[in-house]
Protein backbone atom coordinates (compact mmCIF):
# COMPACT_ATOMS: atom_id res chain seq x y z
CA UNK A 1 0.00 0.00 0.00
CA UNK A 2 1.42 3.54 -1.04
CA UNK A 3 2.20 5.69 2.20
CA UNK A 4 0.38 9.17 1.77
CA UNK A 5 2.58 11.84 1.08
CA UNK A 6 2.16 15.17 3.42
CA UNK A 7 3.17 18.60 2.03
CA UNK A 8 4.07 21.52 4.18
CA UNK A 9 4.08 24.93 4.12
CA UNK A 10 7.45 25.18 2.28
CA UNK A 11 6.20 22.91 -0.16
CA UNK A 12 8.23 20.08 0.72
CA UNK A 13 6.84 16.65 0.51
CA UNK A 14 7.07 14.38 2.71
CA UNK A 15 6.34 10.38 3.09
CA UNK A 16 4.47 9.08 6.11
CA UNK A 17 5.67 6.23 7.45
CA UNK A 18 2.93 3.37 8.35
CA UNK A 19 4.31 2.14 11.06
CA UNK A 20 4.48 5.23 13.06
CA UNK A 21 1.08 5.94 11.61
CA UNK A 22 -0.07 2.30 13.04
CA UNK A 23 1.43 3.62 16.35
CA UNK A 24 -0.53 6.75 16.80
CA UNK A 25 -3.38 4.79 15.88
CA UNK A 26 -2.98 1.84 18.12
CA UNK A 27 -2.52 4.25 21.09
CA UNK A 28 -5.25 6.50 20.50
CA UNK A 29 -7.31 3.70 20.41
CA UNK A 30 -6.01 2.57 23.84
CA UNK A 31 -6.43 6.15 25.26
CA UNK A 32 -10.15 6.08 24.35
CA UNK A 33 -11.61 4.82 27.55
CA UNK A 34 -9.73 7.20 30.04
CA UNK A 35 -10.24 9.80 27.44
CA UNK A 36 -14.34 9.31 27.83
CA UNK A 37 -14.15 9.34 31.95
CA UNK A 38 -16.26 11.50 33.35
CA UNK A 39 -14.61 13.45 36.24
CA UNK A 40 -17.08 16.14 37.43
CA UNK A 41 -19.46 18.82 35.93
CA UNK A 42 -19.63 22.69 34.89
CA UNK A 43 -22.30 24.90 34.69
CA UNK A 44 -21.59 26.62 32.10
CA UNK A 45 -18.95 26.77 29.19
CA UNK A 46 -15.54 28.19 31.22
CA UNK A 47 -13.48 30.15 28.72
CA UNK A 48 -9.89 31.03 29.03
CA UNK A 49 -10.00 34.66 27.09
CA UNK A 50 -8.96 37.34 29.79
CA UNK A 51 -10.71 40.19 30.59
CA UNK A 52 -9.05 43.54 30.22
CA UNK A 53 -7.05 43.14 33.27
CA UNK A 54 -5.57 39.67 31.76
CA UNK A 55 -7.64 37.80 34.36
CA UNK A 56 -9.42 35.09 32.80
CA UNK A 57 -12.66 32.81 33.91
CA UNK A 58 -11.03 29.46 33.69
CA UNK A 59 -7.54 30.48 35.18
CA UNK A 60 -9.63 31.42 38.38
CA UNK A 61 -11.13 28.30 38.59
CA UNK A 62 -7.77 26.63 37.94
CA UNK A 63 -5.99 28.47 40.63
CA UNK A 64 -9.13 28.00 43.00
CA UNK A 65 -8.16 23.87 42.18
CA UNK A 66 -4.35 24.38 43.22
CA UNK A 67 -5.15 26.03 46.03
CA UNK A 68 -7.83 23.85 47.43
CA UNK A 69 -5.25 21.01 46.91
CA UNK A 70 -2.47 22.51 49.07
CA UNK A 71 -4.69 24.38 51.39
CA UNK A 72 -4.56 21.21 54.30
CA UNK A 73 -1.06 21.44 56.31
CA UNK A 74 -0.69 18.03 55.23
CA UNK A 75 -0.43 19.27 51.59
CA UNK A 76 1.45 22.31 52.35
CA UNK A 77 -0.60 25.25 54.24
CA UNK A 78 -0.90 27.32 51.04
CA UNK A 79 -2.80 30.74 51.52
CA UNK A 80 -2.88 31.71 47.61
CA UNK A 81 -1.83 30.11 44.29
CA UNK A 82 -1.02 31.26 41.00
CA UNK A 83 -1.11 30.04 37.41
CA UNK A 84 0.48 31.03 34.44
CA UNK A 85 -2.01 31.72 31.88
CA UNK A 86 -0.02 29.63 29.27
CA UNK A 87 -0.43 26.63 30.80
CA UNK A 88 -3.85 26.85 29.75
CA UNK A 89 -4.78 25.72 26.28
CA UNK A 90 -8.17 24.71 25.42
CA UNK A 91 -11.46 26.76 26.74
CA UNK A 92 -13.51 24.07 28.99
CA UNK A 93 -16.37 23.17 26.90
CA UNK A 94 -19.66 22.51 28.08
CA UNK A 95 -21.25 18.88 27.31
CA UNK A 96 -24.32 17.51 27.32
CA UNK A 97 -25.42 17.56 31.32
CA UNK A 98 -22.46 19.86 32.14
CA UNK A 99 -20.12 16.73 32.23
CA UNK A 100 -16.18 17.36 32.17
CA UNK A 101 -14.27 14.13 30.86
CA UNK A 102 -10.86 13.63 31.68
CA UNK A 103 -9.90 14.60 28.04
CA UNK A 104 -11.37 17.68 28.35
CA UNK A 105 -9.37 18.26 31.68
CA UNK A 106 -6.04 16.88 29.65
CA UNK A 107 -6.88 18.92 26.60
CA UNK A 108 -7.15 22.17 29.01
CA UNK A 109 -4.03 21.23 31.11
CA UNK A 110 -1.79 18.66 28.56
CA UNK A 111 1.66 19.36 30.20
CA UNK A 112 1.38 17.04 33.57
CA UNK A 113 2.77 19.90 35.92
CA UNK A 114 3.02 18.71 39.95
CA UNK A 115 2.09 21.07 42.23
CA UNK A 116 4.93 22.78 44.52
CA UNK A 117 4.14 24.77 47.83
CA UNK A 118 6.80 27.47 49.08
CA UNK A 119 7.34 30.34 51.16
CA UNK A 120 7.33 33.65 50.19
CA UNK A 121 7.77 37.24 51.71
CA UNK A 122 4.97 39.58 50.63
CA UNK A 123 8.07 41.72 48.86
CA UNK A 124 8.69 38.58 46.87
CA UNK A 125 5.18 38.25 45.87
CA UNK A 126 5.21 41.53 45.02
CA UNK A 127 8.37 40.87 42.66
CA UNK A 128 6.46 38.36 41.50
CA UNK A 129 3.76 40.47 39.91
CA UNK A 130 6.06 43.18 39.09
CA UNK A 131 7.63 40.15 36.41
CA UNK A 132 4.41 39.71 34.70
CA UNK A 133 4.96 42.75 32.29
CA UNK A 134 6.99 42.70 29.09
CA UNK A 135 10.61 43.86 29.87
CA UNK A 136 10.44 44.14 33.21
CA UNK A 137 12.33 42.03 35.07
CA UNK A 138 13.38 40.16 32.27
CA UNK A 139 9.97 39.10 30.92
CA UNK A 140 9.52 38.68 27.13
CA UNK A 141 8.09 40.74 24.59
CA UNK A 142 4.37 40.36 26.14
CA UNK A 143 2.56 40.68 29.47
CA UNK A 144 2.25 37.41 31.11
CA UNK A 145 -0.97 37.51 34.14
CA UNK A 146 -0.50 35.11 36.24
CA UNK A 147 -4.26 33.95 37.43
CA UNK A 148 -4.83 33.90 41.14
CA UNK A 149 -7.07 32.26 43.91
CA UNK A 150 -10.22 33.16 45.32
CA UNK A 151 -9.43 35.90 48.52
CA UNK A 152 -6.53 37.26 47.05
CA UNK A 153 -6.50 40.48 44.83
CA UNK A 154 -4.64 43.14 43.68
CA UNK A 155 -4.61 45.94 41.35
CA UNK A 156 -1.81 47.50 38.41
CA UNK A 157 -1.25 50.25 36.90
CA UNK A 158 -0.41 49.51 33.11
CA UNK A 159 1.20 53.00 32.18
CA UNK A 160 3.88 53.32 35.69
CA UNK A 161 7.40 52.08 35.48
CA UNK A 162 8.24 48.83 35.81
CA UNK A 163 8.52 47.74 39.26
CA UNK A 164 6.52 50.11 40.56
CA UNK A 165 2.62 49.00 38.54
CA UNK A 166 1.38 47.00 41.47
CA UNK A 167 0.19 49.03 43.82
CA UNK A 168 -2.39 47.20 46.05
CA UNK A 169 -2.08 43.19 46.89
CA UNK A 170 -4.77 41.88 49.81
CA UNK A 171 -5.55 38.55 51.03
CA UNK A 172 -9.07 38.18 52.17
CA UNK A 173 -9.19 41.96 53.15
CA UNK A 174 -5.85 42.38 54.83
CA UNK A 175 -3.17 44.28 52.74
CA UNK A 176 -0.35 42.18 52.51
CA UNK A 177 2.91 42.51 54.65
CA UNK A 178 5.82 42.76 52.72
CA UNK A 179 8.05 41.50 55.43
CA UNK A 180 5.76 38.86 56.32
CA UNK A 181 5.85 34.83 55.12
CA UNK A 182 2.67 33.50 53.18
CA UNK A 183 2.23 29.96 51.83
CA UNK A 184 1.87 30.11 47.97
CA UNK A 185 1.65 27.50 45.16
CA UNK A 186 2.40 27.36 41.76
CA UNK A 187 3.13 24.55 39.33
CA UNK A 188 6.67 22.69 39.02
CA UNK A 189 7.26 24.78 35.50
CA UNK A 190 6.81 28.41 37.47
CA UNK A 191 8.44 27.09 40.63
CA UNK A 192 11.29 26.66 38.11
CA UNK A 193 11.71 29.98 37.07
CA UNK A 194 9.64 29.47 33.86
CA UNK A 195 8.39 32.61 32.07
CA UNK A 196 10.96 34.82 33.55
CA UNK A 197 9.33 34.45 37.10
CA UNK A 198 13.20 34.10 38.70
CA UNK A 199 11.73 35.13 42.03
CA UNK A 200 10.23 32.01 42.62
CA UNK A 201 13.25 29.76 42.40
CA UNK A 202 14.08 31.66 45.97
CA UNK A 203 10.86 30.14 47.36
CA UNK A 204 12.10 28.48 50.61
CA UNK A 205 10.50 25.19 52.45
CA UNK A 206 9.07 23.61 49.29
CA UNK A 207 7.08 20.72 49.67
CA UNK A 208 5.64 18.59 46.21
CA UNK A 209 2.04 18.11 45.82
CA UNK A 210 -0.15 16.26 43.29
CA UNK A 211 -0.30 16.77 39.53
CA UNK A 212 -2.05 19.79 38.55
CA UNK A 213 -4.54 17.53 36.45
CA UNK A 214 -5.01 15.52 39.63
CA UNK A 215 -5.59 18.57 41.53
CA UNK A 216 -8.12 19.85 39.04
CA UNK A 217 -10.01 16.23 38.95
CA UNK A 218 -10.09 16.56 42.72
CA UNK A 219 -11.74 20.08 42.65
CA UNK A 220 -14.57 19.11 39.84
CA UNK A 221 -15.31 16.31 42.32
CA UNK A 222 -15.43 18.48 45.41
CA UNK A 223 -18.35 20.29 43.76
CA UNK A 224 -20.79 17.61 42.54
CA UNK A 225 -23.49 20.49 41.72
CA UNK A 226 -21.17 21.57 39.39
CA UNK A 227 -18.13 24.01 38.97
CA UNK A 228 -18.93 27.82 37.72
CA UNK A 229 -16.95 30.10 35.50
CA UNK A 230 -14.60 32.19 38.07
CA UNK A 231 -15.78 36.07 38.71
CA UNK A 232 -12.83 37.57 36.84
CA UNK A 233 -12.44 40.11 39.88
CA UNK A 234 -9.78 39.48 41.45
CA UNK A 235 -7.11 41.31 39.31
CA UNK A 236 -7.87 45.52 38.89
CA UNK A 237 -6.23 47.23 35.75
CA UNK A 238 -6.24 51.26 36.46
Amino acid sequence: VAATILTTGTGVTTAEDPALTDLVAHYDSLAAVPKARVIGTITQAISRSNNAAGESALGDVIADAQLAATNAASTGNAVLAFMNPGGIRADLPFNAGGLVTYGDAFTVQPFGNSLVTMTLTGAQIKTLLETQFSGCNGQGGFDRILQVSAGFQYAYTAAAACNSRVSVMTLNGNPIDPAAAYRVTVNSFLADGGDAFGVLVQGIQRLGGAVDLDAFEGYLLAHPGGVAPGPQNRIVKQ
